[in-house]
């Protein structure tokens, strides 16, 4: 819970944001020893590169500074593949303070302060030394220097300005208005040709560009909890079809195995969703930092490194229909295979390490320690790359070992089969196009809650009271109880996980960093949901209150392994949905906007947008909120349906009866006959 400064403290604090650059060059420092640092970067730049890459670092600062400062530079350059420039990350500890503790001309700048410190917060960012939220390269910003000019400026703008961010870099304050959002972020925006994973190593590098994964680069993540919600819905829908297959009444997923891996990158969301969701999680890690750090927040209840010792503990779940999660300090490879060997029949599978990032930490090879690995990584690219793609081969025949017995498998959207299948994985369908196996949103977030409108609906208690948290967890539970009364039988099922997962929150202590919450809601849910915020703002029951959402949703992301991988018109590899999300909800109300190349699944493979908007109990915030939520909602399932998803195209035909100047090209159907008969 944030806790209110003492006066000193707070002065201290405000004067540090306001004054942006020191007047005064501060010494250097040594880096934290022990910090959760970021892998090195590969070693790509050309001699005259690395002198363009120090001469662009060196422009943030005066010039009676750079003799030092160059050195300074090129030595991180050097030692890390970056240049972070430690000696100016900021004494004061970063976290989510509450609102009122910024020093701000306009409340909603205020808030954007908050949501920044947010993802750089040590107990919710990976890498905070490198300003790297999530995901092992989803940053916030390339650099402390643009960390501190931002917040300036976002201490000195007025409710008529616009600060533009260059990925990472606050190009400047430009005058706009009060309509206008106060914050437009764009990361990674490349020309096409120019978005390869090496392009990236290389401009970043530069310090020209940045990867902002999802809702890093975007100010929105609020921790594990935002994960741990989408993974609760997509194991419960899983076991669903499994445990359907065969008439088996009764049954439930106590006992049965869910096996994954990753506790890095994606934090400890896999085995508290299942735990929520009742079954056995298996997820193994080969960074014992990682792991132990996630058994000490208590996102997972054992800890093992040991595979004896996990083959009896996991036989002696199975035997009593447990329902624990146990983090396995190895490789997943080995618990895949010894798992075969021992007979253990794993009912759900999947894979959650960051292959977004193969080269550069994202997935480790097996028979190699992770020390090993690293040293490759920094000293032996190739060779590296040589080990991880022989280790995918591996990994996917052991999965399909598993799947001939009945397991069920889905790819979960970190390009773990397009890797597999870029190493000579025998991961193909026979048309040798599609995948073997289903990507979750294929399978079940697609048809089941995106077509239908349903996604990560999130907010932020700006006061920092988890008692106003609770407030909202209340109100939010009340509204979707009153909708689910006269909701259609088509979308019962998602309601009532939702009002369940609500309900159940706070007991299973979700929030890490900022007071907030996470739902699956239609465009019907979010508005009528913020809208009671709005009016709970202004009868004074709550502090103001920050709306947004994953990326990871109906509109925001065009991304054709993940995201949008259930759209089978051709258009799965286009963006303009996720261009045209921003572009509307920027000019519908947004307080923030943001586009980015990258996210989840790989530089140049995904265009993701996302928004942020801030609840302050005024008419003119109820007015924006049910403009911008309405279209940012709708935009996708008017996209998915066009595409003849029938999911969505029931969807909006309802909303298109509920909303008047709504109106949505529908997509007529063709007979397979007419087709089936023609010749070219």
């Amino acid at each position: 819970m944030t806790t209110t400064m003492n006066f000193q403290d707070l002065t201290l604090f405000k004067e540090s944001i306001k004054q942006g650059i020191p007047s005064e060059l501060p010494p250097a420092k040594a880096y934290p020893a022990d910090a959760n640092r970021a892998p090195k970067r590969k070693d790509i730049l050309s001699a005259d590169e690395k002198q363009l890459a120090v001469r662009n670092a060196l422009r943030y600062f005066p010039k009676e500074w750079h003799q030092e400062l160059a050195v300074e530079f090129a030595q991180e350059l050097k030692d890390f593949g970056r240049i972070y420039m430690y000696r100016f990350k900021p004494s004061y500890t970063l976290k989510a303070r509450s609102i009122s503790d910024y020093p701000a001309k306009c409340t909603q700048a205020a808030a954007i302060m908050l949501m920044v410190e947010n993802n750089l917060d040590p107990a919710v960012a990976q890498h905070p030394e490198e300003l790297i939220t999530y995901g092992g390269n989803g940053a916030v910003f390339q650099n402390w220097a643009q960390y501190l000019l931002s917040m300036k400026y976002l201490s000195e703008m007025e409710s008529d300005q616009t600060l533009h961010l260059y990925s990472g870099h606050p190009m400047g304050l430009f005058p706009s208005s009060k309509e206008a959002p106060r914050v437009v972020v764009t990361n990674g925006m490349m020309i096409p040709n120019y978005s390869q994973p090496d392009d990236w190593e290389k401009f970043n590098a530069l310090g020209v560009t940045q990867y902002g994964q999802m809702t890093a680069g975007s100010f929105m993540y609020i921790g594990p909890q935002g994960i741990v919600h989408g993974t609760t819905i997509t194991v419960m829908n899983a076991f669903r079809k499994v445990l359907n297959t065969g008439g088996k009444k009764g049954e439930t997923s106590k006992g049965k195995i869910f096996l994954t891996a990753g506790l890095g990158g994606m934090s400890g969301a896999q085995p508290k969703a299942g735990n929520i969701a009742n079954c056995i999680t298996v997820c193994a890690e080969v960074n014992a930092n990682a792991a132990t750090k996630r058994h000490q927040q208590g996102w997972v209840d054992e800890l093992i490194d040991n595979m004896d010792e996990l083959v009896a503990r996991v036989k002696e779940a199975q035997a009593n229909e447990e329902v624990v999660s146990i983090a396995y300090i190895g490789n997943i490879v080995d618990v895949w295979e010894r798992f075969f060997e021992q007979e253990i029949f794993i009912h759900l599978g999947s894979d959650q390490t960051s292959l977004h990032n193969p080269w550069s930490g994202g997935y480790y090879p097996v028979d190699i320690s992770y020390e090993e690995s690293n040293r490759l990584i920094r000293e032996e690219p190739e060779a590296f790359k040589v080990k991880v793609q022989e280790t995918l081969r591996r990994h996917a025949d052991a999965v399909n070992k598993h799947t001939a017995k009945g397991t069920y498998f889905f790819d979960y959207g970190n390009a773990f089969l397009l890797e597999a299948s870029r190493a000579g994985g025998d991961v193909m369908a026979e048309n040798g196009i599609d995948f073997k196996y289903p990507s979750y949103v294929q399978d079940i977030l697609g048809p089941m809650c995106f077509d239908y409108g349903f996604g990560p609906f999130r907010w932020v208690c700006a006061s920092g009271k988890s008692e106003d948290l609770d407030k909202t967890d209340a109100i939010a539970a009340s509204v979707l109880r009153k909708i689910m009364q006269e909701s259609p039988e088509e979308i019962q099922q998602q309601m009532q996980d939702n009002i369940t997962w609500i309900e159940d929150a706070k007991q299973n202590k979700l929030v890490v960093g900022s007071q907030a919450r996470i739902l699956y809601a239609d465009a019907q849910g979010r508005m009528e949901i913020a809208k009671a915020f709005n009016d709970a703002i202004n009868n004074g029951e709550i502090g103001p209150v920050v709306l947004g959402r994953d990326h990871h949703d109906v509109s925001g992301t065009d991304s054709p392994y993940r995201e949008t991988s259930n759209i089978y018109d051709g258009s799965r590899f286009t963006a303009d949905m996720a261009i045209h999300n921003v572009i509307g909800d920027s000019f519908r109300g947004a307080t923030w906007v943001s586009i980015h190349n990258g996210g989840g699944v790989g530089w140049g493979e995904v265009v993701n947008g996302g928004f942020g908007m801030l609840l302050d109990g005024t008419e003119d915030a109820e007015r924006k909120l049910k403009s911008m939520l309405l279209f940012d909602v709708n935009n996708g399932i008017a996209r998915r349906s066009w595409a003849r998803n029938s999911e969505a195209n029931f969807a909006i035909k309802r909303e298109m009866a509920r909303t008047p100047k709504l109106k949505v090209t529908l997509a007529n159907l063709v007979d397979d006959d007419i087709l089936n008969n023609l010749s070219f």
